[in-house]
């Protein structure tokens, strides 16, 4: 793997504490990442699959994140695809559920202002 992840216990980009949380905020705020996790929370995919469902990602920086994720451990390659791993699922997961009682409370705010 030639991408190396952020990982908890070593400085990011933005943090010399090496805090768990640091390193997954580094991890995740980088560009495509939350898409790709996304597109793979909806359904496996191959390489190609994957930069179709992403649109405009360079085939460099989709390969990149690939190696990041699966080096986290997010994501794991099988034959048919690449697939979020049971940590990957337990991050997609919760985050879609607040997303979408985000969205209801900002609708009601707006409604209400």
């Amino acid at each position: 793997m030639g991408a190396r992840a952020p990982r908890p216990g070593v400085p990011v980009r933005g943090s010399e504490s090496g805090r768990p949380v640091m390193a997954a905020l580094d991890l995740l705020g980088r560009r495509w990442t939350m898409r790709i996790l996304w597109e793979l929370s909806q359904a496996p995919a191959g390489f190609r699959e994957l930069q179709r469902r992403c649109e405009r990602m360079s085939s460099s920086v989709l390969s990149t994140r690939l190696d990041e994720l699966t080096g986290a451990r997010l994501l794991t390659l099988h034959s048919d695809g690449y697939h979020l791993t049971p940590l990957g699922q337990d991050l997609v997961g919760p985050l879609d559920a607040w997303s979408r009682r985000w969205a209801r409370e900002t609708d009601t705010a707006a409604a209400e202002g």
